[in-house]
């Protein structure tokens, strides 16, 4: 199908919304993949508030009223997390039992076959996150930047996804298996504890330090915190958006790639 015609454009968009309905209406379906992204994000965040409220005393610890304020991101970069790699998860199910060749064998333009159920992913991320800040603020959670940060917050969460979401597809494309996909996910896990997601790096020391500050969630994190705990910075903002972004445009640029040598070779 030819994407530069009105027509072409307007299939190829019709198209996308129709799978991304598909991929949330099957999301939301699973209770099980979306209760664990809301539960323990938020249950470790009370432990850690409860754990570690001293910790804001230490000498280098950002100013904060609570600990709940600094472990917002990191607790929203967690349940965004956990549904991810479900646009990898789910393009590899639909190759591995037939659905992804009966979509091709039908006049559906390629770029949709990704960008539907990227397009899940990231809806369901951004309410699972406007959820997440909503509690937090109910239990006095504060976010100096106003309802203006808020929203970034919530958007770099979602281009979060976005980037992970692309790397799964890829491994998809590539692998046509679920399980491989899924092996994504201690990854993203271990990224997000080996950053500064829960202590700042400057009370870091050694090995851990120069890992946590190369670690590309640390360069989101940062930002996003400072929105939260400092007040509205648009160099803040630039960062918080421009890094996950770019991320993005990376993975999903290597999936269409992918997705363009697997039609070509069969």
């Amino acid at each position: 199908m030819r994407l530069d015609s009105p027509t072409g454009l307007r299939l190829a968009s019709a198209q996308t919304l129709a799978l991304t309905r598909r991929s949330v209406v099957s999301e939301w379906r699973q209770l099980g993949n979306v209760l664990p992204g809301l539960v323990f994000p938020l249950l470790l965040a009370a432990v850690y508030t409860h754990q570690f409220e001293r910790v804001i005393l230490l000498p280098g610890f950002p100013a904060v009223d609570s600990f709940l304020d600094f472990v917002l991101p990191a607790s929203l970069l967690q349940s965004v997390s956990f549904g991810a790699t479900e646009a990898g998860t789910e393009l590899a199910r639909d190759i591995e039992n037939g659905f992804f060749d009966r979509l091709r064998a039908s006049p559906c333009a390629r770029l949709p076959l990704l960008m539907g159920r990227l397009g899940g992913a990231m809806a369901v991320a951004a309410a699972k996150g406007v959820l997440i800040v909503m509690i937090f603020l109910m239990f006095g959670a504060e976010i100096a930047g106003g309802p203006a940060a808020t929203v970034v917050v919530v958007a770099a969460a979602v281009l979060i996804v976005l980037a992970i979401g692309g790397l799964g597809q890829v491994l998809a494309i590539l692998t046509g298996n679920q399980e491989a996909v899924n092996a994504t996910f201690p990854l993203v896990f271990t990224s997000i504890f080996m950053s500064s997601a829960f202590f700042p790096t400057t009370l870091m020391s050694g090995w851990f330090r120069q890992v946590a500050e190369a670690n590309p969630v640390t360069w989101i994190i940062d930002p996003v915190r400072r929105l939260i705990l400092e007040g509205w910075s648009w160099s803040d903002v630039g960062q918080a958006l421009g890094v996950p972004l770019v991320l993005s445009v990376i993975t999903v640029t290597m999936a269409v790639v992918a997705l363009d040598r697997r039609l070509g070779a069969t």
